[in-house]
């Protein structure tokens, strides 16, 4: 853990410095392989130093995070789980193997929202070779989700908000993945309704 919290502190470095979004790109790319520090320890100081570009920040994040999680998935499929296993300890191995095995792509879409390792979930997906295009959108929706709405909330409030997002963020997007996913089911069993009731009306 001081490890890691030096790492973090290291990574939060370059908030003022001309490599900034540089950083954030590599650092979002690389942590949807392997980097232990998620981008948002260097997208909120960046975007309450200049919260006018903030969206902008969030959309370098998205972007690099979605890159490297199909990289992530060609990793895991070309190699196979000796090379997850490099990185993760067997018992978090097996966690997400017996989620992603009964969610499938809704793993995908938590992982990507939530502060679950998305790392994890992005080479398993390639070990079990989840479909790309479903895979890929997923991994859309969930990293627009988490970073986006940072941008969104630096855009606007600026220094104002930095208190809440860096104790409160992580709770309150626990909370809008679960709303999201509780939404995604609602529709689906609608749709589902719809077309048996529509099979039954033919019948």
């Amino acid at each position: 853990m001081h490890l890691l919290n030096n790492l973090t502190l290291w990574f939060q470095g370059f908030a003022e410095s001309d490599w900034a979004i540089v950083v954030l790109a590599l650092g979002a790319f690389s942590e949807s392989i392997i980097f232990p520090v998620p981008p948002d320890p260097l997208l909120i100081p960046m975007g309450v130093l200049n919260p006018n570009a903030a969206l902008w920040y969030a959309a370098v994040a998205t972007v690099s995070s979605v890159l490297g999680a199909i990289a992530g998935h060609w990793l895991g499929k070309s190699f196979g789980k000796p090379l997850l296993e490099k990185f993760v300890s067997g018992k978090r191995i097996e966690t997400a193997e017996l989620i992603f095995n009964r969610y499938g792509v809704w793993a995908i879409l938590v992982a990507a929202i939530t502060p679950v390792p998305y790392k994890v979930f992005t080479i398993l997906a390639g070990v079990l070779e989840l479909n790309m295009k479903r895979f890929v959108l997923a991994s859309i929706i969930g990293r627009s989700v988490r970073f986006m709405s940072l941008g969104v909330l630096l855009f606007l409030f600026g220094e104002e908000i930095r208190n809440f997002l860096d104790t409160g963020f992580q709770k309150s997007i626990l909370l809008i993945a679960c709303a999201l996913i509780a939404l995604f089911l609602l529709i689906w069993a609608f749709l589902r309704l719809r077309s048996k009731w529509g099979k039954s009306a033919n019948a």
